[in-house]
């Protein structure tokens, strides 16, 4: 009698086990399905790349790809490969004569900061793993494995309608979601906080806006910021 009752709860406990398991992967499958910011940064990622397609390069000293702004003066950098980056996977590169012209003094900036040839570079380390890429990599299948190896870098600014990249300390890389719809296409983000420290008015830095931005905090509840901005509206592609 005992032999029938344990073979039975076997039977209960492998029937919950297979049930348990199928819940898990419906979850997983259910929660990539629902990752619509992770989607929709894709999909704008890969429209902004086609925009700016003459300023998108291969950045072999920082092991990855770069998209240049503009005017010229600034860069996103994001890694190919994130064992083999040198510094970071994500970061920005901008003219330092701006904000020396402002006061900084590049020598009190943080050392997450980098100085070279009268350029500052801010980013971020996202991880160690080698991606897994279909066929040779591209631009846009670099960022899509961001999104899929590290997805809690990227965001979604709702004030703004923007999607962006984490670098790190308060600093971001924000592109807008619908380019035909939003006036700030491209936007660079610094955390004045170093740089008011380093001596630097950021009042007076050319070519950036020193303003406050509504973000949400880890609450859901909108807070607004002080940043200083690097905004472009780029021209419609015909």
């Amino acid at each position: 009698m005992k032999e029938k009752q344990n073979e039975e709860q076997k039977k209960k406990q492998n029937v919950f086990g297979a049930g348990f398991c199928a819940l898990l992967v419906l979850t997983a499958v259910s929660c990539r399905k629902l990752d619509v910011v992770g989607t929709g940064s894709v999909q704008s990622f890969g429209a902004l790349l086609e925009q700016r397609a003459q300023t998108v390069r291969p950045d072999d000293a920082n092991g990855g790809w770069s998209l240049t702004a503009p005017d010229g003066t600034t860069r996103f950098i994001w890694s190919r490969n994130f064992a083999e980056s040198p510094r970071y996977d994500v970061m920005i590169e901008f003219d330092a004569a701006p904000f020396i012209a402002a006061g900084l003094d590049p020598r009190k900036l943080p050392e997450h900061f980098l100085f070279e040839e009268n350029r500052i570079t801010v980013g971020a380390k996202l991880g160690r793993e080698t991606p897994q890429y279909q066929g040779e990599p591209t631009p846009l299948a670099s960022y899509e494995q961001i999104v899929k190896l590290k997805r809690e870098a990227i965001g979604y600014h709702i004030a703004m309608d923007h999607y962006g990249v984490s670098l790190g300390d308060g600093n971001l890389f924000e592109w807008a979601k619908d380019m035909d719809a939003n006036d700030k296409d491209l936007v660079f983000v610094l955390n004045p906080e170093p740089f008011l420290k380093a001596g630097t008015d950021p009042d007076r830095v050319e070519g950036w806006t020193f303003t406050k931005v509504t973000v949400d905090d880890e609450n859901g509840k909108p807070v607004e910021l002080d940043k200083i901005l690097k905004p472009f509206d780029l021209p419609a592609v015909l």
